[in-house]
């Protein structure tokens, strides 16, 4: 069974999902989210939820290097609490510290432009969450 992964923000939200074995993820969009409607930012991933099939959701949680949780992070424990009320299938946060950092290197690495990594950057950071997890179920 699939499962969604995602990178949330105050203005965007990466997704990406994996294949049917668990093995993979793959990036699907940055979501632009709805300043003036955040029920509108839960029903989109709750749609995506429904079309995927998945049966869990990996939300990444931006924790400081100290372990600690700020402001993003519960700000993402909310928004995994609002989606859980809205999906049957678990809704689980894992610890996100670097993954935005490891994305830009990977772009920078691949020569993506400056104006190109900012539309893909947190696409591709909800890919390496959502990798990590999988990496982790595996071993």
């Amino acid at each position: 069974m699939r499962i969604l992964g995602l990178d949330v923000g105050t203005k965007t939200i990466g997704i990406a999902v994996s294949d049917e074995l668990g093995w993979t993820a793959q990036g699907i969009e940055t979501f632009r989210r709805k300043e003036d409607d955040p029920a509108a930012d839960i029903n989109y991933i709750v749609n995506l939820a429904n079309e995927y099939k998945v049966g869990s959701i990996v939300v990444g949680l931006p924790k400081n290097m100290n372990g600690t949780i700020g402001p993003s992070g519960v700000a993402c424990q909310q928004f995994a609490e609002n989606v859980k009320e809205h999906v049957e299938c678990p809704v689980i946060l894992w610890d996100e510290r670097l993954t935005t950092v490891a994305a830009e290197r990977m772009l920078i690495s691949a020569d993506v432009s400056r104006k190109k990594r900012k539309q893909v950057i947190d696409k591709m950071a909800a890919v390496i969450i959502l990798q990590g997890y999988l990496d982790s179920k595996s071993n």
